[in-house]
């Protein structure tokens, strides 16, 4: 006997691809992915003249920023962090320069995407006194705005040799620019996001009993690669273990009426997705549909709630009242909803700023997010559906489609 669910599976294995049909790079799979194209010198030019505005705008004589995706984000420059200090330094007028090892000199002008000035140290030197260095020759005053991962050995250091010049947080500054995507980085966002959906309905029609997490994850893994995405995680938790939002220890293995609860995400071009999905294998009893239903109403909920100008709190706040008056809760009181409701995301799977209730920020258009009011309830199961949208002035804007029922979860 054929039963439904067997034919959506069997659905879903025909238009897993579907909807990659921009012309791009071919996968192993014969699909296309969308072919957008990296972020170009010339945006990473344009984020640099905005920075700058903005440290004009908050008193700021420079950012520091240490590897990682704000270096990347506005000089291409990918490296690694270790005792040996490498920083970019973009003052509030003048050139952009680099602090690095003497030796490390050629490897970071290769590197580097934008223009800028090279200041080497070597071992037996500091390269906190280049930075100070820096700053006087381009006459900037105002204290140095410091991005917010970098390291407390890097703040010691300059606060030694350079005594005069405050450090503040770059926050205003870096995420001012970061907060707000462009139109091409909301393009690679879709087509990472595509290639996430594109690798569920792959995989889908692939679980069977007796498979455990690790297994549906590999499955979700090789076809994001092959799909010509970078995995960057991949959660499938079986039974209990979705009712706590990251899982457990415990080996879980797929069987008949037990909830798959699946949380993947991969990155494209340097951006990321983040897409949750929940079925049951087999036939869902009346439990598992009704809270299904509920945290697919607060999905809606939550899009109907997020407008430019609207605090990012009342998004969380839309969500946890609606929940409370379904018998969840109250506020992260299990069963219920025990994390925010959404994050920022971009180059980062988690940026500022989230959907959570202490969040005044003011949603603007640009700004990108999750939407994941999971329900969980102890001892039993859990659902999340995770989508993830950007802010336009007409209203949010999903990145993909809302799961369409608990017996046809990929749509």
């Amino acid at each position: 006997m054929i039963t439904k669910r067997d034919f959506l599976k069997t659905a879903a294995a025909g238009t897993a691809l579907a909807g990659l049909t921009t012309a791009g790079t071919a996968s192993a799979t014969g699909s296309t992915i969308r072919d957008v194209g990296p972020i170009r010198t010339d945006e990473r030019i344009a984020r640099i003249e905005k920075a700058q505005r903005l440290m004009g705008e908050h008193g700021l004589g420079g950012i520091l920023l240490e590897p990682g995706p704000s270096m990347t984000y506005f000089t291409g420059l990918t490296w690694w962090r270790s005792e040996r200090m490498t920083a970019v330094i973009i003052p509030a007028e003048g050139d952009v320069a680099v602090v690095t090892p003497a030796f490390e000199e050629p490897s970071i002008r290769e590197r580097m995407e934008v223009a800028a000035e090279v200041r080497v140290w070597n071992e037996d030197e500091s390269p906190y006194a280049l930075v100070k260095g820096i700053l006087e020759d381009r006459g900037v005053t105002g204290p140095l705005g410091l991005e917010d991962t970098v390291r407390y050995l890097v703040v010691e250091g300059l606060r030694k040799d350079m005594p005069n010049r405050a450090t503040v947080t770059a926050a205003p500054v870096v995420y001012g620019c970061r907060m707000i995507k462009t139109a091409h980085e909301i393009e690679i966002m879709q087509a990472a996001n595509d290639i996430t959906v594109a690798a569920y309905r792959e995989i889908y029609p692939q679980v069977e009993v007796g498979m455990t997490g690790p297994d549906i994850s590999k499955l979700m893994n090789d076809a994001t690669r092959k799909l010509g995405g970078s995995p960057q995680f991949s959660l499938a938790l079986i039974g209990e273990a979705s009712a706590y939002p990251h899982g457990s220890e415990k080996v879980h293995k797929v069987a008949e009426g037990e909830i798959i609860l699946m949380d993947c995400g991969c990155s494209y071009l340097g951006y990321e997705s983040d897409i949750s999905r929940t079925w049951v294998h087999g036939e869902a009893n009346e439990e598992q549909t009704r809270v299904w239903n509920t945290v697919r109403r607060g999905q809606e909920l939550a899009l109907e709630t997020a407008k430019v100008g609207v605090p990012a709190r009342a998004v969380d706040a839309a969500v946890r009242k609606m929940y409370e008056k379904e018998g969840f809760g109250p506020g992260y009181q299990l069963p219920g909803l025990s994390h925010r409701l959404g994050h920022g995301i971009g180059m980062e799977g988690h940026e500022p700023i989230n959907f959570v209730g202490n969040e005044d920020t003011k949603l603007a258009a640009g700004m990108c997010f999750s939407n994941e009011p999971g329900i969980y309830l102890p001892g039993k199961f859990g659902v999340r559906h995770e989508d993830c949208l950007y802010m336009t002035e007409d209203g949010p804007v999903l990145f993909s489609g809302l799961s369409p029922s608990i017996d046809n979860p990929m749509g």
